[in-house]
Parts: structure tokens; sequence; C-alpha cells
């Protein structure tokens, strides 16, 4: 499937799962979808927090279309559920936001480690939410976000079992896409991160850690989702976790695409 056909299939109603897996090798993204009265305080927000929210492309006001990632897209109805924040509290967890959608908001695109996947995948490091078919566990931390206006919260990182033996490994393939987050922020100690039981995760699904197995942990991009609930604003849309935007760029074309 071509990440025209997966847009079109969401859009049309066909496919509603989480993305991870689909379209491998193309670039996902995280969406937040705000009024242009927010959009700057969280662009700045963006850049203090460049980890966890490292922007992809900023669209015009109002408008649903891209002008880099994609062609052919409705950024209301071309992801596979959506996320309804009012006041900082979820009230509607949608498959198409295009009934509410507002002339003055403004979208944001967030790199997201889905997009480094298909690398590990190619060099033989198992993505068990893949395996299994599920949704990737998300969990929020301890660590303080830098804010931005009224932007503040906690980061909150995606976690991915890895053997001992290809740590080294999954850490230089990852470093190598800051674009989508890059290295780890932490291996092997989540209790470091304030996380207790990896069994339980704050967002997505759990998945098994095997013998000889260490949890890795990389910024994530519903961290913003987190920040939102906190900061407590009118009205926010987001992607649902896991169910992202999927791009026409390769991840192979990122740093070229981005001008880095």
């Amino acid at each position: 499937m071509t990440p025209a056909m997966f847009r079109q299939a969401c859009r049309q109603g066909l496919y509603r799962e989480q993305s991870s897996g689909q379209c491998l090798g193309y670039t996902q993204a995280n969406l937040v979808i705000l009024p242009e009265s927010e959009a700057y305080d969280f662009l700045l927000f963006a850049q203090r927090n460049r980890k966890a929210c490292p922007i992809l492309e900023v669209t015009d006001v109002g408008s649903r279309k891209l002008s880099v990632f994609a062609t052919d897209i409705d950024i209301a109805r071309d992801c596979p559920q959506y996320r309804v924040y009012r006041n900082g509290r979820l009230v509607d967890s949608p498959y198409e936001v295009s009934s509410i959608w507002q002339s003055d908001f403004v979208t944001f695109l967030i790199g997201c480690s889905f997009s480094f996947e298909s690398a590990l995948l190619e060099n033989g490091i198992e993505m068990r939410h893949i395996t299994l078919k599920k949704n990737v566990p998300m969990y929020t931390t301890n660590i303080k976000t830098t804010p931005a206006g009224q932007f503040h919260g906690n980061v909150v990182v995606s976690m991915r079992p890895i053997p001992a033996k290809q740590i080294a490994q999954t850490i230089a393939i990852t470093e190598q896409l800051p674009q989508v987050h890059g290295m780890p922020i932490q291996v092997g100690q989540p209790e470091s991160l304030g996380i207790t039981d990896l069994s339980r995760p704050d967002f997505g699904d759990s998945v098994p850690i095997y013998n000889g197995e260490i949890p890795v942990f990389w910024a994530c991009g519903v961290t913003p989702q987190a920040v939102v609930m906190q900061s407590k604003l009118p009205l926010v849309i987001t992607h649902a976790p896991g169910h992202m935007l999927m791009t026409d760029i390769l991840d192979t074309e990122l740093t070229k695409v981005l001008g880095e």
C-alpha cells in the first residue's frame, strides 16, 4: 500500500487501526492542530523541546493541505483516528474532524519514531509491537519539558525491548535520524524516568520483555498531548496515539527535504 492509498483508506473509513508497520520506509507524523492564537507559543515550545517535538512542517492558517510532505491530502480526514481536547479534557476520539474544523486552525507535523523502525527492521532488530500487531507502549515520565507560554508538562517516551547485544547498533541507527526523535534518552532504567510498571503504559499497548532484552526509551511525539492536558487550552486536536498521518516522504529523504 502506498502512502496515498493509506490516506485514502483512512478518508473512506476503511482503515482505523494503529499505523506502526504500515508503508514501511515512509515518514509518519504526529499531529497537533490548534487555533492561530496559540500557534506561536506552541512553535516556541517545540523549538525548546526538539527531542520530543521535532517539527517537520507547519501549515498555512486554516489549510487542510501540506506544502512539502504530501499531496492529495486532507488533514481533517486522513489519519486513522484523532483526539479532541477541550479545556485539557479528552472529549472525543473521532475518525475525522472536518465537522469541527475552524478557519483559524494551524497544523503542526511532528516527527514520529515509527519512521526509524524500518531501518531497525532492515538490520534485523525486532520491533515487538509490530510482531504482535500492537501499538507501541508509551509512558509519561518525570522529566519536565521546557515551558513556553501556556504549554508545560512532562515528556512522554515510547519503549521498545531490544536484545542487549543489539543496543549499540540500535543507538547508532537511530541517532542518524534526529528529525524523528533520534537516539534513545534512556536505556534499561525505567525507574530513573519515574516509570514503575512497564506492563501499564499510559498510552498504547504493553508488550513482553524477554530474557536478555533491555527496555529502551525514546522521546515521543505524544508529549504534546500530555502537555495539552496540563495546559487546559480551549480546543486542541491531535492524532490518536499510534494512529499517525502517513506522508509521501521516504525516511531516507528526511535530511534532504528538511535541508539539514
